[in-house]
Order: C-alpha cells, then structure tokens, then sequence
C-alpha cells in the first residue's frame, strides 16, 4: 500500500525521536486499553444490577472502576496529545533545518536548473505535510492496536457476532487496499503542481517591472493560475478518494451494527447470549467505529506524508559543494590567481565553457576582462570563486593550489560584487557587514564614503539601523551598497562584475577612486561593459570562445587586436592618439 522505500524514507525522518515516539505509543496503549476495558466493566455492572435485585450486592465498586477508567483514558490521551504535538514539531523543525542548511551548500549549477519557489515549497509546505505523517503513525498503532483488542474480546463474548464483524472490516480492508494507491498519486501530483506554482510566482515577481513593462500581466497570471488549477483538481481528485474510503468504512461498521442488533436478538432470545453480553458487544462495536475511522484517516495522512518526505528527500540527491581543506598562510606572489590551462563545462555532457586557459591576476592593480557574449567571462569569476569546478587543469591563489583550501577560506580572500547586487535580508548595517560582520563602525562609515553614500545613510531616521525591507532604496542606492559591502572587508582580490552600471557620473567617478585605493595594495578584476572601466584597466585581457584571445593594455591591444578594436568601436571609447587602428 505504502511502498518499502517510500516508508524508510519516512522513517528517516522519524527515526532520530523514536524513543519520543515509543513513549507516544505506550500512552496510546494505555488510553486504548482504559477505553477497551469499559465495556466488560460495563457488563459486570450489568450483571451487578441483576445480581442485587436477588442478592442486594452493591454495584458501586463498579461505578467508581468505570469513572477511574474514564479519568486514566483522559489523562493518557491528554499527555500523548501533547508529546505528540511536540515530536510533529520537532520532526518539522528538523527537517527544514537540513533542508535550508543544505541548500544553502548545494552547487551553483544544480540550484541553477530548478526554479527557486519549488525548492521553497519543499522547506514550506512539504514539511507540514510530514508533521501530520508524523502524528498519524502513532495514530495508526493506536488504531490497530484499538481495533484488534476490542476483536479479541468481543471474541470472548459471542462468535457468531465476531464473524459478522469480521466480514464487514474484510469488506472494508478491500476497498481501502484498492483505493489508497490513488490517493497516493493524486497527493504527489498536488504537491508537484504546488512546487511549480511557486516557481513559476517566484520568477515573475523577480521580473515583476519586465512583467508589467510588457503587459504580460494577465498572461503571467492564467499562467500561474493554470498550475493552481492543476493543484486543485489532483486534492480534489485525492479528497473524492478519501471520501469513497471514509463512507464505506463508516457505512460497513454501521450495517455490521445492524446485523449484531438482529443476530444478537436472536440470540439473546435462545438463551445462548446474555443480555449483558450484547450490551458490552455493541458497546466495542460502537468503539470500532472510531479507530476504524482515526486509521482511515491516518493512512491517507501518511500517504501524503511519504509523498511530501520523498519530494524532501529529493533534496539530499542535489550536488553539493566540496568540503575540506586546509588553511595555508598567505604568501606574496607576484600573481595573486594564476589560471594554468583550466578548463570548465557548467554540466558534465556540455561544451566548455572555457579551455585551455592560461592566465595570471597581478597581486596589484586593475584588471580588465572584455569580450562578446558567452566568451567565458563570468565563468572565470565562477572559478576564481569555487562555484565551478575545472574539469581539467588548476587554479592557485597565492602560490596555494585553490582546491585543497577550504572554500570559506577561498570567499574570505576574494570578495565579489555581482552585476545584480541584491540586497540580503535585515537592516542596512547588516547589509554593509555581511562580507565581513566583524568589521567595526569606523569601516562602516569609510565604505559608504567611499561610495558617496554616507550622507543618504545619516539621513535615515534609524541610520545604519533602518531595515532594507522598509526603506527606497533606487537601483543605483543597491549597487553603492554592493560596493560599500566589498569595500569594508579590504580583500585581497577584489571581483567587480560592471558593478558601477547604474551609477551618476560623480558616484562613478568615487567608486573609481575607492577601486583604485584598492587596487594599490590588491588585485581587482572586472568584468567590463563600460567605457571608463576598459580605458583606466592597467591589464585588459580579450575573452573568445573560453579561451584568453590576448591580454595587454589598452593602447597595446587597439594596436595589435582585431577584435578588441570591434569592441572598442561597440562601447565607443576614445581611442586617443590611434583613431585609424578603430576604422581599420
């Protein structure tokens, strides 16, 4: 019904608390067997009654065993309850805790082809689908447990009513064992058309201005909506199911009620069954009718419980980054990166992204990197960072080869400034501090300086500690404080991906002076769109087709390089003293 690995894959989940969930089930043992033992206290009273109009036995032993049973039952049921509660939780908290850790170290690549709201939903609403899978094993004992102790002792009281029992349930256990299969599928394919759903959400708000700059709102919406829809029908399509087996549970318990009426009247009636012993038959197959429904309910819980806990283990099979390393102390080279014959692919069966590249990062001074779309650029900052591995050759920073140091080690060295410049959650000081949080107040106020942002940051009524969330902040604010955040760490190697794109002549021109600040006691490497960037690089070097094409400065190359000329033309620099190298 469940699937062997599906159910090992939910107890992993359930398996680190299992003593919790031993201790849950013992107190479900103990409240199913206060409310087992009712009904044959019921038949003694019964019993008693007739007893004491002959004898005048007093029956209040009875009464007062029954109101003991009815406390124990309520007082079990209440601390499995809460024990319960808590290990849903717990197994929850746990569950989102690997899942955020891990992603958060999964490679580049792998988060890359998925889109970000689907793996949301894995950490959001996955996981409150495996709390109630949680909750429901414990349920499901209960259940069979309940159910099988009420038929032994309604065994004890008359089989002939046992076998009319029976037959109802083997009825029951029919269609369950048909049904829940379907349910099974109708759960996973909800669950995936959620996950897309939110993919689908999450990258349209990300181009929101695209979106409504294009008119595509409508379109976006049906789009989005439609995968909603998909969702709804397949719980729809799941709850019909559930609705089947729940009435035909319910509606086999209720004739079997029936029959054990007529048969037990029958009975009664020649003697071969006591009153008393009807009465406490009836009264365990009323009690049926709860477990049959709580593990009716619990199998439908857990098949979406081991749908969601697959979808969530679907996490652990991501790609993640490399561990390990050792820590070297930093060495002066005259190279702060060399590249010796790397090459790259972004996946195992593509093209390389880059090959065969030979080239050295000055351990001072600007460096420039030019060249057409898909040449190879921003994989060279992918290396430099670990975010990619080379397939072949090795990367070494400062005399270290790059892999055998840890990356954290790496990314601490190399500090990185991308072209879109998000912003991370929590107030502007935390923004500035996040490459380096042990920073002091004093390097704050320096990096905003240097990114003539500092006035705007005074102006703030909470200062440096008025959240991102609530405050306007324009593109070209975003890309200052991008800076302002690779600034305040003086790394070794500085990685500017046109990080001054979105900013006013006067910002730019400080931004330049706090670079080359930089690049008087570190290397800085830019990706270069911008005029200003090519003509103040004291390197350049010419990216084609993943290999390095040429490399020198900016007179050099208009003089010896083709197609550096054809990009100079495209940006439309100055060439200065060389005008005819730019029509040849």
């Amino acid at each position: 019904m469940f699937g062997g690995v599906n159910l090992r894959v939910l107890w992993s989940f359930v398996r680190p608390h299992r003593w919790v969930l031993a201790l849950g089930i013992v107190l479900g043992l103990a409240t199913t067997g206060a409310t087992l033992a009712t009904p044959m206290v019921t038949r003694s009273l019964l019993d008693g009654l007739a007893s004491t109009n002959s004898s005048g036995t007093p029956i209040g032993q009875w009464v007062w065993l029954l109101v003991a049973l009815l406390l124990a039952g309520a007082g079990f049921g209440l601390a499995q309850w809460m024990l319960l509660g808590r290990l849903a939780e717990t197994i929850v908290l746990d569950a989102r805790s690997a899942m955020v850790r891990r992603l958060f170290r999964v490679r580049l690549g792998e988060l890359a082809r998925r889109p970000g709201g689907e793996l949301v939903t894995r950490v959001t609403s996955d996981t409150v689908l495996l709390r109630e899978a949680a909750g429901s094993v414990v349920e499901l004992v209960n259940g069979v447990v309940g159910i099988g102790g009420a038929l032994v002792l309604m065994a004890l009281l008359d089989g002939v009513l046992l076998a009319t029992t029976l037959a109802a349930m083997i009825v029951v256990m029919i269609v369950f064992a048909l049904l829940m299969p379907g349910i099974s599928r109708a759960q996973k394919s909800a669950q995936a058309a959620v996950g897309r759903m939110g993919g689908s959400l999450e990258g349209a708000l990300r181009a929101i201005r695209t979106v409504k700059a294009s008119r595509a709102e409508e379109r976006e919406s049906a789009r989005i909506i439609a995968e909603a829809e998909a969702s709804r029908n397949q719980s729809v399509r799941a709850v019909r199911i559930e609705a089947v087996a729940w009435t035909v549970a319910g509606s086999g318990l209720q004739l079997a009620i029936l029959l054990i009426l007529a048969i037990g009247a029958a009975r009664v009636g020649t003697g071969a069954l006591a009153v008393s012993g009807l009465v406490a038959f009836l009264l365990y197959a009323f009690g049926l009718m709860d477990p049959v429904s709580q593990l009716s309910q619990s199998i439908t819980h857990l098949q979406a419980g081991i749908a969601a806990a697959a979808r969530i283990r679907e996490i652990d099979g991501l790609e993640v980054e490399r561990t390990g390393g050792v820590v070297v102390p930093r060495r002066e080279t005259p190279a702060a990166l060399s590249f010796r014959n790397v090459t790259a692919r972004h996946a195992p069966a593509a093209p390389p992204a880059v090959a065969g590249v030979d080239l050295d990062i000055a351990a001072r001074g600007h460096t420039a990197i030019v060249g057409p779309s898909g040449a190879g650029k921003t994989t060279l900052f992918s290396l430099m960072l670990g975010f990619v591995t080379p397939t072949g050759g090795e990367l070494v920073l400062g005399g270290t080869p790059l892999a055998s140091l840890p990356l954290a080690e790496v990314r601490r060295r190399i500090v990185y400034v991308e072209q879109d410049t998000p912003l991370v959650s929590g107030t502007l000081r935390e923004n500035v501090l996040y490459t380096d949080p042990d920073a002091g107040e004093a390097a704050v106020w320096a990096a905003l300086a240097a990114v003539r942002l500092d006035e705007r940051a005074r102006s703030l009524e909470l200062g440096l500690d008025t959240p991102m969330a609530n405050a306007v902040v324009s593109g070209g604010e975003r890309q200052r404080i991008a800076l302002a955040r690779a600034l305040v760490s003086d790394p070794e190697i500085l990685l500017l991906d046109e990080a001054t794109a979105q900013l006013d002549g006067l910002t730019e021109a400080a931004v330049q002076e706090a670079v080359r600040r930089v690049a008087r006691t570190g290397a800085v490497v830019t990706i270069a769109h911008r005029l200003s960037t090519v003509v103040d690089a004291d390197r350049i070097v010419v990216m084609e087709a993943g290999a390095v094409r040429a490399a020198g400065t900016h007179a050099e190359l208009l003089a010896s390089d083709a197609l550096y000329r054809d990009l100079v033309r495209a940006l439309k620099i100055d060439t200065g003293p060389a005008p005819d190298l730019i029509a040849s």
